[in-house]
């Protein structure tokens, strides 16, 4: 892939000056290991998303420094570290989940490996694409979960940063939403795009004689086809509704309720409507829904849920808490003492272990170069009784992508499946443990460090 606009200056200054002081003292060429991992689920969440691995695959090419960057850097780093950026491209390995898998608490979802110096430059931009994505994508299978088989629209763009709002279209598309409002996720991500009419199309059609919501809503379907959904609630519902098939008829495609009890509303509504005779036309809801909106809704006549605020900031977590952690330092593990922030030396691979029947039972981190059948065995489980599945892929290799990018389908499939395979536990909203436990261990043949 080719390099886009340089992203060398979306990091934090503190990576280069480390990296100066690197460069000084000998040790930038150390061969290390760094691993990216959530140390803790958010309150509430059983499960968590990977998501952002394809924006990163976008994004780790331009991480290269022009004159531009060059310019800012040199305001505070010497010569030598300027020199040495202007080089720089990143040519280590980079192994990790694929994108869409599951993770919890202590899963080694990024490998990055090289010299400290190339390496330890990517951590702000690593973590702040991954906290960002996998928030969104976990709070989104929720919501997705909850809906139930119905239809999810992302409709959240106004509620966040310009460029975020991109980013969230495509984390709420890969967890399971079926469409986005914001037309630059439909341009560069190919995302089904959906979006009709807000209030104001409706008072706009506002005349000496009062409003004219049937104005509105004929100009409307003169627009858009009868297929469309008209917003019911500006003024009144019950009369807007009755408009609706009036100017519209039976096969108008769908109402949209956007504020009021949505619950109560819902049923009124849809009642109005098989008795005007539509009973094909979908009831669309919107208006500060989240997944406990959504669940309480499960048992309402609602069709689509257009959901805004709440996916784009993560229902509450708008970070997934992942660190970026050195590990093993020229073969040597290492690790961090801290209270509550302690991490776990060496380089390390996994494994998740399932039932016969498909449902997790376990995963299972080992040291890197270790053979997972060993692991498995070191844990207690017998293989013929198991269905073992290896986690980690190759991602980069000297510095260049394996493989393109998958597809989303591919990663919404891969998002589907692993709910799936969740106990059923896990796919509620209640609080509680993670849906499935990360145990360490040490197969006896690794010599590995535990």
């Amino acid at each position: 892939m080719s390099p886009g606009p340089s992203t060398a200056l979306l990091t934090d200054q503190y990576e280069l000056t480390m990296l100066s002081a690197a460069l000084r003292d000998g040790t930038a060429d150390t061969p290390c290991t760094f691993e990216v991992f959530a140390r803790s689920l958010p309150p509430g969440r059983r499960y968590g998303v990977l998501a952002g691995l394809g924006r990163l695959a976008h994004l780790l090419p331009g991480f290269r420094f022009g004159e531009p960057e060059l310019e800012v850097v040199s305001r505070f780093l010497d010569d030598t570290t300027v020199q040495w950026l202007s080089e720089y491209r990143f040519g280590g390995d980079i192994d990790g989940y694929p994108e869409g898998e599951l993770y919890f608490p202590g899963s080694p979802v990024l490998s990055v490996r090289g010299t400290f110096a190339e390496c330890v430059v990517l951590e702000t931009l690593v973590l702040s694409v991954f906290n960002h994505d996998s928030a969104i994508a976990s709070a989104a299978a929720r919501m997705v979960g909850a809906a139930a088989g119905r239809t999810m629209i992302e409709m959240g763009s106004r509620r966040t940063h310009e460029d975020a709002a991109v980013a969230a279209s495509r984390a709420a598309y890969i967890a399971g939403f079926d469409s986005t409002s914001n037309l630059e996720a439909v341009r560069r991500w190919g995302i089904p795009g959906a979006g009709t009419s807000a209030h104001a199309f409706t008072l706009l059609h506002t005349g000496p004689g009062g409003p004219d919501e049937a104005a509105a809503f004929r100009s409307q379907i003169e627009a858009l086809g009868v297929s469309t959904t008209l917003l019911v609630d500006t003024y009144d519902i019950t009369a807007g509704v009755r408009t609706a098939i009036e100017v519209a008829g039976p096969e108008l495609g769908g109402v949209r309720i956007d504020s009021g009890d949505v619950g109560v509303l819902a049923r009124q509504v849809r009642d109005q409507l098989d008795e005007l005779g539509a009973p094909g036309t979908r009831i669309v809801v919107s208006g500060d829904l989240d997944e406990y909106a959504i669940a309480a809704l499960r048992a309402e006549p609602v069709d689509v849920y257009g959901v805004g605020t709440s996916v784009v900031v993560g229902s509450g977590a708008p970070t997934a808490g992942m660190v970026y952690k050195l590990v093993e330092v020229d073969g040597i593990p290492v690790e961090k003492r801290s209270a509550h922030k302690t991490t776990r030396g060496g380089s390390k691979s996994a494994v998740r272990v399932a039932r016969p029947t498909g449902t997790f039972v376990e995963e299972l981190v080992f040291p890197a170069g270790a053979d997972p059948d060993d692991a498995v065995a070191a844990a207690g489980h017998d293989a013929a009784d198991v269905l073992v599945r290896t986690l980690p892929v190759p991602l980069v290799r000297g510095g260049d992508a394996v493989a393109p990018p998958e597809s989303l389908d591919a990663v919404r499939a891969r998002v589907a499946a692993g709910r799936i395979g969740l106990p059923w536990e896990g796919l509620t909203l209640s609080h509680g443990d993670p849906a499935v436990p990360v145990r360490f261990v040490s197969p006896p043949t690794s010599g590995g460090h535990s």
